[in-house]
């Protein structure tokens, strides 16, 4: 018997069990009742999946799809319109502009390089966007633009850690988790934070979906878009559900007991997870089967019924099916945006690939019904400068560096309003000059969505009081909310 071990495993619970005055018994019959009924507070050795806890007020927005565009797409070649930087095309960006500021690879005298497409206002509400988003203009009148973000990161990975855990560094939990902990989930059958990935791997690796030092069972879950969502959640052959349903039931009763023993949650995580992987079996098949789907809806997102193979595309579509069957966090991740090199043809290339699908996604929800509570937000990590990107020693031309100060980003339904857009840059798109919005505002405003006051959604970690976004003053952006 290793004796280390086995003390290294004993707790005051054991003390009190061994004492035989029955209050470790008592202190685990608390342990396992108690749910306070207040966001974040619920102890989760006792919740089913599907379990849900009350808001601080009530929200508009029941879930959250989440379209990260990794890379960082060009703000100037989409959304922010700036006819002064054609004018000055080739000429050094005056230096009072670019004053005190860091990038990643360009000199801060490089020239300037001015919009690679035509921009034209679009909708009633005549919003002005690029000439490669046609898709995307038919729904203008349905988002809202923020043109003015801006970040404390440079470099894709911090800055991609930063837009979805707060931190540049990896170690906390993201948004996803922090909802799952915060208001519960509403999928039984599913895990309540799901990933989707298309176009390549993103700079900030699984940090960006892990649940930090909040329990493992909020853990962003990856899905595939073709397939086993999750490898082997499909029975071998010879296996049938009898006989798995059994091995899961033995598996459970020893980890209870291992739990009663010394009350670790991550050991509950354990038994949930057993548990829900079971029940996905049953919904994987239906879930990753698009015949079911109406030959019009896969043309709103630009599939191919017969051969539904753009990875995007069926990811987004995968999203709204998600949602629909109670999953409240879902983040797909789109990498291949970051245009060092031909910004003007890595862009249109992307667009190609990712407006459909964006703007049917819009059209679905909204002729679902499903628009009014599940909130779209679409953004990269940040912007791209004014200044061209040009390296013969890194094969480099007509590219765009990172840009932190200023770029754009767009929301929609749950509880922001439509055809309405905030902010203002410089003319020439560098700096804000109106209603700038901080990355910890927008998930601030994301919080305030789902009824979560962004200043009491926290979690007590080695002494301190933890919060997404952050310790500085945060504020929730009233000029977006419906």
């Amino acid at each position: 018997m290793n004796h280390s071990r086995f003390l290294a495993d004993q707790t005051r619970r054991h003390f009190f069990q061994s004492c035989r005055l029955g209050i470790g018994k008592l202190a685990l019959g608390s342990l396992l009742l108690n749910a306070t009924g207040t966001p974040g507070k619920a102890n989760p050795a006792t919740l089913s999946p599907d379990s849900t806890f009350p808001t601080h007020f009530p929200g508009k927005a029941k879930r959250v799809i989440y379209l990260f565009m990794a890379g960082a797409p060009s703000q100037l070649e989409l959304f922010d319109y700036k006819p002064k930087l054609a004018a000055l095309e080739g000429k050094p960006i005056p230096p009072s502009v670019i004053k005190g500021q860091r990038y990643a690879f360009i000199q801060p005298n490089a020239a300037v390089l001015g919009p690679r497409f035509k921009f034209q206002k679009q909708g009633q509400s005549g919003q002005e966007i690029a000439e490669v988003l046609p898709h995307l203009s038919k729904v203008v009148d349905d988002i809202c633009f923020v043109r003015a973000v801006h970040t404390d990161h440079f470099n894709h990975a911090p800055a991609q850690l930063f837009f979805n855990t707060g931190s540049g560094v990896p170690g906390r939990p993201s948004m996803g988790s922090w909802l799952s902990y915060g208001i519960g989930s509403e999928a039984s059958d599913l895990p309540s934070f799901v990933v989707l990935k298309s176009g390549g791997s993103v700079s900030g690796g699984a940090a960006m979906w892990s649940s930090g030092f909040l329990s493992s069972r909020h853990q962003g879950v990856p899905f595939r878009s073709q397939g086993d969502p999750i490898l082997h959640v499909s029975n071998p052959d010879g296996y049938d559900q009898t006989s798995q349903r059994d091995t899961i039931k033995l598996i459970n009763t020893l980890n209870r007991k291992r739990f009663a023993d010394v009350g670790d949650p991550e050991i509950a995580t354990r038994i949930e997870a057993y548990e829900t992987a079971f029940r996905m079996q049953s919904q994987a098949p239906d879930l990753m089967n698009l015949s079911s789907e109406e030959p019009a809806t896969m043309k709103l997102y630009g599939l191919n019924p017969q051969n539904p193979q753009n990875g995007f595309a069926r990811n987004v579509l995968m999203a709204r099916r998600l949602c629909e069957r109670g999953v409240r966090f879902v983040q797909v991740y789109h990498a291949g945006w970051d245009h060092h090199s031909n910004v003007e043809g890595g862009v249109r290339g992307q667009c190609k690939i990712t407006d459909q699908a964006c703007a049917g996604l819009i059209s679905d929800l909204k002729q679902r019904g499903m628009l009014d509570d599940t909130l779209v937000v679409w953004g990269g990590e940040f912007g791209r400068t004014p200044m061209v990107e040009a390296s013969a020693a890194l094969g480099r031309k007509n590219g765009r560096d990172h840009h932190p100060q200023a770029f754009t980003m767009w929301l929609a339904g749950g509880g922001i309003k439509r055809g309405h857009s905030i902010g203002k840059t410089d003319e020439l798109g560098f700096h804000p000059t109106e209603q700038a919005v901080h990355v910890q505002d927008l998930q601030a405003t994301l919080l305030h969505c789902l009824g979560i006051d962004h200043e009491k959604l926290e979690f007590k970690f080695r002494g301190l009081n933890f919060r997404l976004t952050g310790v500085e003053k945060r504020r929730v952006i009233d000029e977006i909310l419906a």
